[in-house]
């Protein structure tokens, strides 16, 4: 489909840049045969008793370093994509600095030198973090030396309150450059509240990649380059997601990372363990085989993500939805208000 489908007028206005005052007090619009205004919270009481529901427990790693070249002190901001080595002292890394960063540039990254060893054709650079430690004491380096790796469109420094909000209540597996944000909406007390329910809450790990953010360039969907990302899908939720397709029961993704995953891991038909990459694209003519209901975030124009939700939902349902979410005040993307589609409706 030509990506211009996917085109609506975003107001700066609209872009959420911090998150709501407490978790699961934004909004949440429901999208069905009507638009109902309710909040996010309410998502533990609106899911069907029975239901699957399937988190990304991914974690966000603080990516995000501050530095200086050394000699000469000029400000360096390096970016870490993914480690490259059991080690993590290198690592494919964006960086951003008034002059090039060419290989062999030391830099002072806190109390600690990095190495920029090599510039790839791509604009990425392989970085080595001079830390003497093993794996988990350089994790335990950059939680003390990283920043939260808030999306491009929060205009503000990263601070205190982000190393919570800007990460879900149920992260475990480290490895993601951001946040898999619907789930930011869901406190530990809604989770305890869907399983009092009889909801059954499983998860499954999608490490969100820096290509989330990319925006889609090419004139039509089927041209784009579908960025890659890690993902499990272990053998107890796959059982879980069979038995709950034999049995009729709904299948709730809480995020587009949840609905990819699943998706990738059902290429089959059924559902099937799944390690490694996936560079499924998503987009109205797919034929889902798990996913039956998302909870969601509204999301930037002409994204790969917009296009996910509009093969649930409709594109034109859809667009009409974000038009009247705008119309209403709603929040957008990352730290804004939640969209809750209860079933597809194509």
């Amino acid at each position: 489909m030509r990506t211009e489908l996917f085109d609506y007028e975003l107001p700066e206005s609209a872009i959420a840049q911090r998150p709501s005052v407490e978790r699961g007090a934004s909004r949440m619009l429901e999208v069905g045969a009507e638009l109902v205004d309710r909040q996010a919270h309410d998502f533990a009481e609106l899911v069907p008793e029975g239901a699957l529901v399937v988190l990304n427990d991914t974690r966000v790693r603080r990516a995000r370093l501050l530095g200086e070249r050394v000699p000469g002190g000029g400000k360096v901001e390096v970016f870490l994509l993914y480690p490259l080595d059991a080690e993590r002292k290198r690592w494919s890394a964006l960086g951003r600095a008034n002059k090039p960063l060419r290989p062999g540039t030391e830099l002072l990254i806190g109390d600690a030198r990095a190495l920029v060893h090599e510039r790839l054709d791509d604009g990425t650079l392989v970085v080595e973090l001079c830390v003497a430690a093993s794996a988990l004491e350089v994790e335990d380096w950059l939680e003390r030396q990283g920043h939260v790796p808030l999306p491009p469109y929060v205009r503000r420094p990263d601070d205190a309150s982000d190393g919570e909000r800007y990460q879900t209540v149920f992260a475990r597996e480290l490895g993601s450059v951001a946040a898999p944000t619907a789930g930011l909406h869901l406190s530990k007390a809604a989770l305890t509240r869907l399983e009092e329910r009889g909801v059954d809450v499983q998860t499954l790990t999608l490490h969100v990649g820096i290509g989330t953010f990319r925006p889609v360039s090419a004139a039509d969907l089927d041209e784009h380059p579908m960025h890659s990302e890690h993902i499990e899908v272990g053998d107890a939720l796959c059982t879980r997601v069979n038995q709950a397709r034999a049995d009729k029961r709904p299948v709730i993704a809480v995020g587009t990372t949840v609905v990819r995953a699943l998706e990738s891991a059902a290429q089959s038909g059924e559902m099937r363990a799944f390690k490694g990459e996936t560079r499924l694209l998503i987009q109205p003519g797919y034929g889902f085989q798990v996913v039956d209901g998302l909870l969601t975030n509204f999301h930037m124009p002409k994204s790969t993500l917009l296009a996910l939700v509009s093969a649930l939902v409709g594109r034109e349902k859809l667009l009409a939805a974000y038009r009247e979410a705008l119309a209403r005040g709603y929040r957008f993307l990352s730290y804004g208000d939640a969209m809750w589609i209860p079933r597809r409706l194509v």
